[in-house]
Parts: structure tokens; sequence; C-alpha cells
């Protein structure tokens, strides 16, 4: 997994509260069990609509979504986290998240903000933000938000780890104890 520690990008608002997983990645696209590959389905029903919010020209290419409360409310997807990604967001900043959706996000590298109501009111004027996990702030102009988050969170998306690279952060130690613990038949057969 990536690391995250700085993002500076451009600002797409998707003003819509409860935004729940199937909206995010339909079930049509659950198929794969890869991490890429998602992008294209990203809010696949919505991007059907010529209006909708993510088709505005000035939110091409933009890696910061601003949305709003209760943002991945509904089934544990994490396809869901990965169509962001894939798509090219690197931070979600609402006022709330889905438990499950957030979790999700953390261990795929895309970084849930959590601001409360009238400060991402604030930034749907934003063009530009700059997020800094390691000071926990958020840059708009002159103005410096603060935000909250997990140590342990924080920790692995500074350092890029996942459930695979913190249980590797250990090898020596379960080396060792395969090594002192060897099954008394061979495993190898079965």
């Amino acid at each position: 997994m990536k690391a995250v520690r700085r993002v500076t990008g451009t600002v797409a608002v998707l003003d819509r509260a409860d935004v729940d997983t199937d909206q995010i990645v339909p079930k049509q696209f659950l198929k794969s069990i890869e991490r890429t590959g998602f992008g294209e389905a990203l809010f696949y029903d919505w991007m059907q609509d010529p209006a909708f919010e993510l088709h505005r020209p000035e939110f091409v290419g933009a890696s910061i979504l601003v949305t709003g409360p209760n943002f991945g409310c509904g089934s544990s997807r994490e396809h869901a986290a990965w169509a962001l990604r894939d798509f090219g967001f690197e931070v979600v900043i609402a006022p709330s998240f889905g438990d499950i959706f957030r979790t999700n996000a953390i261990k795929t590298g895309l970084l849930p903000v959590t601001l409360a109501a009238e400060q991402v009111r604030a930034l749907h004027e934003a063009r530009r933000l700059t997020v800094d996990l390691e000071a926990q702030t958020i840059e708009h102009g002159d103005d410096v938000l603060m935000f909250e988050f997990d140590a342990f969170a924080k920790h692995c998306l500074l350092n890029g780890l996942d459930d695979i690279a913190l249980t590797l952060e250990h090898e020596q130690t379960i080396s060792q104890f395969e090594a002192r613990n060897r099954p008394p038949i061979s495993t190898l057969a079965l």
C-alpha cells in the first residue's frame, strides 16, 4: 500500500448525505477481488446522468472528495474504497463515515477525514486543498483546519502498512516460533 502523508490536489464536491456503498460501486461490478479496475464503476448509475456533479469540468482529475454525512454507509464492501482510489481520489472529507467503510478506506490507503458539518460546507468553494496527515491539518488558502485521527490508523497510513505489511513486521519472530514448534506430522501432504 502506498504511504499517505500530504496530499495537495483539486477538490470535487458531492453534496449528498447517506451515500451508501452500493451507490459508490454497484453490486454487478463485484466480480473481482483485484484492487484495480473499479474506477470505471464508481458511482456508475449516477455517472449515466450528464448533470451528475462529478462531470463538472472543474472536478476532472480531483484527488480530494468533499461530501456529506454518513458517506459509505451500507454493506461492508471493500470495493467501494478500491473504486474511489482507482478513480483517483486519495482523500475523502465528510462530517461522518460508515464505520466499515472508514476501516476499509484506511486499509486500502484512502484517507477519510472527519470534520464538523459547517467546516465541510466551507470547503465546498475550495478549488485546491492540502491535507497533511502527519500534522493533521487541511490548508485552505490562508485558513488551516485541524482534524482528529486515530493514532494507529495514522501510523499505518503514514507508513503504507496494510494488514499483511503489519504482519510482516513480525516476520522474524513468526519464523523463529515456527522453527521451534514444528508440526508432529507433515502438513505439506494434507
